[in-house]
C-alpha cells in the first residue's frame, strides 16, 4: 500500500490496525562510471515496496535527495545540507504524527544519511513534545540500512570479496540492474581503484577518488545477483520492521 496511491479514508482505516509506516530514503549522487546517479534512492524505494507488500505496511514517498555534499564535484550529484535534511525529516514526521502514525521505519540506501537521520530523530522527538501532539510520546524512529543487512553483506562478500568496496559497489549496481534492466550501463574501468582515504570536502573527494569509486569493481555486477540481494534485503527488513512494531507495543 503506497501512501501516494491511497486516499485519506484508506489511510484512516489503515491507522485503525497499524501505526507504522515505512519511509524509503536515498540519495542522488554519482556512483562511478557505471552506476546510476539515482542508485541509492532506487534501491531503497524498491526494497521498501517489497517490505510493504510482505508486511502489509503503508509505504511513504521516497526521499530521493539526501546528504551527499562530498559528491558534489561530480556532475549530476545533488545534496541537501544536513540542517536542511533534518528539517525535512522533522516536517515529514510532524505531519504524519498529527495523522496518528507513531512508528517510522526508514529504509535507507545511502551511508551519508545515517548521522543526519539520527540527529533528525532526536530533534523530532523534542519538537513533537513541545507541540504536545497527542501520542507524541509514543513516537519511535528507526533507520534500517539495506546494505548493512547481514544476509546482504555475507552474499556480497561471497560474490565479490574485497572488490565490493564501499561506494559504487557491485552489490548496489547489481540491484539497480535487476530493477531497471533497460538502464544497465557499461564503461571502461581502470584496474587500480582508490580506497582508504578519509572523506572531507567534495574537491578533496574527487582528487582521491577520481572516477567516483571507493575500492569497488561494479563490472562484477549482474541482474541475477541483484535479484538475490533484493530478496535477501526484503526478507530481513520485513522481519526487522515487524520486530520494530512489536517493541513499541
Amino acid at each position: 500500500m503506497l501512501l501516494h496511491l491511497s486516499t485519506w479514508p484508506e489511510v484512516e482505516t489503515y491507522l485503525q490496525s497499524s501505526r507504522g509506516i515505512i519511509l524509503p530514503i536515498g540519495s542522488t549522487e554519482q556512483h562511478g562510471p557505471m552506476g546510476l546517479i539515482g542508485t541509492d534512492a532506487i534501491c531503497a524505494e524498491a526494497i521498501a515496496k517489497g517490505v510493504g507488500e510482505t508486511t502489509q505496511a503503508l509505504v511513504g514517498p521516497t526521499i530521493n535527495v539526501g546528504m551527499a555534499l562530498h559528491h558534489m564535484a561530480f556532475p549530476g550529484s545533488m545534496s541537501l545540507r544536513p540542517s536542511t535534511l533534518i528539517t525535512v525529516i522533522q516536517d515529514y514526521l510532524t505531519s504524519l504524527t498529527q495523522a496518528g502514525f507513531q512508528r517510522f521505519f526508514f529504509i535507507n540506501g545511502h551511508g551519508g544519511n545515517i548521522a543526519t537521520l539520527k540527529a533528525a530523530f532526536a530533534e523530532t522527538y523534542h519538537h513533537l513534545a513541545l507541540l504536545r501532539i497527542p501520542g507524541a510520546e509514543q513516537v519511535q524512529c528507526k533507520v534500517a540500512n539495506w546494505f548493512m543487512c547481514s544476509s546482504v553483506y555475507n552474499l556480497a562478500k561471497e560474490l565479490y570479496g574485497l572488490q565490493e568496496g564501499s561506494h559504487a559497489t557491485p552489490s548496489e549496481v547489481a540491484l539497480t540492474q535487476y530493477i531497471y534492466p533497460e538502464a544497465i550501463k557499461k564503461a571502461p574501468l581502470s584496474e587500480k581503484v582508490a580506497s582508504g582515504y578519509p572523506i572531507y570536502g567534495a574537491v578533496d573527494f574527487r582528487r582521491h577518488y577520481p572516477d567516483g569509486r571507493m575500492g569497488s569493481n561494479p563490472a562484477l555486477a549482474t541482474p541475477a545477483h541483484g535479484k538475490q540481494f533484493y530478496e535477501l534485503a526484503v526478507k530481513e527488513l520485513s522481519n526487522s520492521y515487524l520486530e520494530f512494531l512489536k517493541k513499541g507495543d
